[in-house]
């Protein structure tokens, strides 16, 4: 019976929301544009700006965390590499090529450079029997991210050492009393033990994301609208002394009213013209969910609810519920101009990155919406949006009842996996945008949280195994690797599988697709795990589904992968010992490896603790250097 009250005041105070959402009105501004089926205006000055803050924001000081953005493979092209430098390397896995992605641990072949907490770290890593610690930069704020370019290299310092990223699950509001600032820092490397700092940026707002294309880091903040005065404020962009205010004018926003209307900012730094002023652009529409980057577009998606009501009987209305949408708003990017130039509108909501993909001018993107009501039900569906963010194609009601657990688009295809007990690998034509349909369904035990391409017919999943107790609900088990053949589109086979461990083994690969090392080329495939083990001795009666395992063990997992043999389990490295997994367990240690590479023929394990160097042929340990 509570629940019943607890319900009652939910649906209400939603129906409030957004007949008082209605309600509330604000002249235009001057200049307005239409994109797609959402309308922004720019502000015709500050008091516009002012009077917006003030009368269109429930809570302009709250700030709500955004959805969080492995190693794959990459060689040196001919010419590009000194004779210092080896020939072959692991780059950072990215979801689109030639747009790089940030992240703690990168390569170029000869060092490595990693974070640890607020010290980035450069390491002589090859030849391995000479590895080293060449130099620390250790700096104020925690370090979000790097990215390597030639010489250079740049890093995203957070003062405050709170930031909230793509991969970042949502969370509750948190009250952010003042502007925080986000510190783009360039340093010249051509000296490695000697870094020295070109180029000092900073930009209000914590760090959401960011992307490297040709020479230009480009990063995104979400920031508050108001000071630590609670007084409406434009962001700034602080460029090398001088301060830049984003002028009102400038600054595009909606109409429709939020509740955590927020700044987010884009900002473009040439990393190897130090004279060149930083491009930016700032949309007032609430905090940002998703991110994605193409060569020239950069997707952010912002959360939003429909809310419908129908008749009433008493104080309830019959037919009540609401659906999540996502609005897109697609910002143009060239060289470091950067201008917003469309924007849409989907139901649902966006998983991560790898729900969006650009292909051939058209935008595809993969949601799932939960219809909240006396029941809430679950659909999934894949729709595809014009030049100006227009659905023209729409392929709905996929799997109900289930959620989308990952996605991937390639080429005219979409995969997708669902998963309530059971794991649906969905193939879906996406070569006539204005029709997608499902070409073919593969239903197996688990699910997969990431999948990876190996090559245009065959797929890579990571997840989990799982045991069914009835036709709506499954107990996750162990890790689950998975390697699919999709060239019968019509009838999709898991052609090979290996399970990890017991319930309650993980894997970072399951939220942060950089932690894995994938390279078809060597029939490598490298990812880290934490494993459980169940004592048996435990449960005389069987070991029942929901039993947990105990953490027994920590590293990279290293296996063999080709379509001949499958999956090939060859051997675990790891960094940990038996006294690691103490009273408090594994997470009271340095010892996780989070990222692995490769630098010609040798492995290259990374810990907060240390660097270990194993012979890629036999696993042999070469060497290590100690981080601490």
């Amino acid at each position: 019976m509570k629940w019943d009250y607890v319900k009652k005041f939910f649906y209400l105070a939603l129906l409030a929301g957004f007949v008082s959402a209605l309600a509330v009105g604000l002249s235009k501004p001057e200049r307005s544009q239409t994109h797609g089926t959402t309308e922004l205006s720019q502000f015709s000055s500050y008091q516009d700006f002012e009077d917006f803050v003030e009368n269109r924001t429930a809570y302009p000081y709250y700030y709500t965390n955004g959805w969080r953005d492995g190693l794959t493979l990459g060689t040196i092209e001919d010419g590009e590499a000194t004779p210092s430098y080896a020939s072959e390397y692991s780059k950072t896995n990215i979801q689109v090529e030639g747009v790089d992605e940030a992240d703690t641990v990168k390569t170029d072949g000869e060092y490595i450079y990693l974070v640890l907490d607020n010290r980035l770290v450069i390491v002589k890593a090859h030849p391995p029997e000479e590895a080293l610690i060449l130099s620390e930069i250790e700096l104020d704020g925690g370090i979000a991210g790097i990215f390597i370019n030639g010489d250079r290299l740049a890093l995203f310092e957070d003062t405050a050492s709170v930031y909230a990223t793509e991969q970042d699950q949502p969370s509750l509001p948190y009250i952010t009393p003042q502007q925080q600032k986000i510190y783009i820092k360039v340093y010249d490397i051509s000296d490695r033990e000697k870094p020295i700092l070109k180029r000092d940026v900073a930009v209000d707002g914590c760090y959401f994301g960011s992307r490297m294309i040709d020479n230009y880091v480009y990063i995104i903040t979400n920031g508050s609208v108001v000071d630590g005065d609670n007084e409406p404020v434009t962001p700034s962009i602080y460029s090398d002394g001088s301060v830049i205010e984003v002028p009102a004018s400038e600054i595009w926003h909606s109409d429709i009213s939020d509740y955590s209307y927020m700044f987010t900012t884009i900002m473009a730094v040439n990393m190897n013209d130090d004279a060149e002023e930083p491009g930016h652009q700032t949309l007032l529409v609430g905090a940002a969910s998703g991110l994605y980057v193409s060569m020239t577009n950069i997707y952010i998606t912002f959360p939003g609810q429909a809310v419908e009501a129908t008749a009433t009987t008493g104080i309830m209305p019959e037919n009540f519920y609401y659906a999540p949408k996502t609005t897109i708003h697609r910002i143009h990017i060239d060289d470091g101009v950067i201008e917003l130039d469309g924007s849409g509108e989907v139901p649902g909501r966006l998983l991560n990155q790898f729900s969006m993909d650009e292909h051939d001018g058209y935008l595809r993107v993969a949601t799932t919406t939960d219809r909240f009501s006396e029941s809430t039900t679950l659909t999934n569906q894949v729709y595809v949006l014009d030049e100006v963010l227009n659905i023209v194609g729409q392929l709905e009601n996929l799997a109900p009842g289930e959620q989308i657990h990952s996605a991937r688009f390639m080429g005219n295809r979409c995969y997708l996996v669902t998963f309530r007990n059971i794991d649906p690998l969905f193939v879906i034509d996406l070569k006539d945008p204005y029709n997608p349909r499902v070409l073919g369904e593969l239903k197996i035990t688990g699910y997969s949280d990431y999948l990876h391409p190996y090559d245009e017919n065959h797929i890579i999943g990571i997840g989990k195994e799982a045991i069914a107790e009835n036709d709506d609900f499954a107990w996750y088990q162990g890790v689950k690797i998975s390697l699919f053949d999709v060239s019968n589109v019509n009838e999709p086979r898991e052609i090979s599988k290996y399970e990890i461990g017991d319930r309650g083994t993980d894997s970072p690969i399951l939220n942060d697709h950089k932690a894995l090392l994938f390279d078809r080329s060597r029939n490598l495939l490298v990812i880290p795990v934490l494993a459980t083990e169940i004592d048996a001795a435990e449960y005389p009666y069987g070991i029942p589904a929901s039993a947990y395992g105990e953490y027994v063990w920590q590293g990279a997992y290293v296996f063999n992968i080709s379509l001949e043999e499958g999956l090939q389990f060859r051997g675990g490295i790891t960094h940990c010992t038996d006294a690691d997994f103490g009273q408090y367990g594994y997470y009271s240690t340095d010892c996780f490896i989070e990222r692995s590479l490769y630098i010609d023929d040798v492995l290259y394990t990374i810990s907060d603790a240390k660097i270990k160097m194993n012979d890629l042929e036999n696993l042999n340990e070469i060497n290590e250097v100690v981080l601490e």
